[in-house]
């Protein structure tokens, strides 16, 4: 028997895992299943134990193959992505991931001023409420809503936030919301990105805490549902005011009160710290950095 590990079949194995069938392992690496069949065999050989149990139809990880299994996948995670990344290295791509409000309200209008400045750039937009894992997934840089703080991550600030209300200019006149204190007569709308409700009316409203709980109230986990529904007319909403732009412009969504609540978090260009960029991803973030300085820190 050789001494040297059947590097191939560590591949193959860590499919079988992955799917629990050699037949599926087989479809994802372009095999036949007997030829997955023959990498697990040379691997347990070459091993000295049983990785699988066969039984009609299906087979069942061995104890060593749950325990091999664990430890050897993120050595072969690192070892695909750092492939990849040589790969590519040259590459005229990018692949970009962030939130799907801040993609559809902000990153869309602006993103045709990418693709004039770079021509060439292949970019690859991904919008997710998914932490982005640099070591798994196919992605260059990530814009990530936080405090900054993570030290696995190279982080570069794109826009301060803060909690601004907003609602229809009709919402306004029908609900007589001339002091944060009306807000007593609106419904709120919740987010899951900003849950700050209470805190925004105990600085700017009289209102006690029992008549704030009293308020009908209205949850969302995306902003996007939660920014329409006050443009339909269907209550008040905290947000950012980079996700509102557009309906301040056509005038769908007005701010009645100038109360602005500072926040601890905000949008961030994030790539992986162990990682240089690659030219194009370099590019992006430049240019990401460039358009977030000239409109969101004035």
């Amino acid at each position: 028997m050789s001494t040297t590990l059947p590097v191939r079949s560590l591949v193959v194995f860590d499919a079988v895992m992955k799917h629990k069938s050699f037949t599926m392992a087989a479809a994802e690496l372009h095999v036949t299943p007997g030829a997955v069949g023959q990498q697990i065999q040379k691997l347990e050989e070459w091993l000295g134990v049983t990785l699988f149990t066969r039984m009609v139809r299906q087979i069942q990880p061995t104890a060593e193959a749950m325990h091999y299994w664990a430890a050897i996948r993120p050595a072969l995670a690192r070892i695909q992505h750092v492939s990849e990344q040589l790969r590519l290295s040259q590459a005229n791509e990018v692949w970009l991931s962030m939130p799907p409000t801040l993609a559809a309200k902000w990153f869309a209008p602006r993103m045709v001023g990418f693709l004039a400045k770079q021509p060439n750039i292949s970019l690859h937009l991904g919008a997710t409420t998914a932490m982005s894992d640099f070591e798994r997934d196919r992605v260059d840089l990530a814009i990530r809503y936080f405090d900054g703080e993570d030290a696995s991550l190279e982080s570069a600030l794109l826009c301060h936030d803060e909690a601004r209300l907003y609602c229809s200019p009709a919402y306004v006149k029908e609900h007589r919301l001339r002091t944060p204190d009306d807000l007593v007569r609106a419904t709120l709308l919740h987010t899951t990105l900003q849950p700050h409700w209470r805190c925004w009316l105990q600085q700017f409203s009289h209102l006690t805490d029992e008549q704030i709980d009293a308020i009908p109230s209205l949850h969302f986990d995306q902003s996007l549902l939660a920014i329409e529904t006050a443009r339909y007319g269907q209550g008040a909403v905290l947000s950012s005011a980079i996700l509102t732009e557009a309906e301040l412009r056509d005038g769908s969504l007005c701010e009645p009160f100038e109360c602005r609540l500072p926040v601890t978090k905000g949008y961030y260009i994030v790539h992986h710290k162990g990682s240089a960029l690659r030219p194009a991803a370099l590019a992006l973030k430049q240019w990401l950095l460039q358009v977030a300085q000239s409109e969101c820190n004035n």
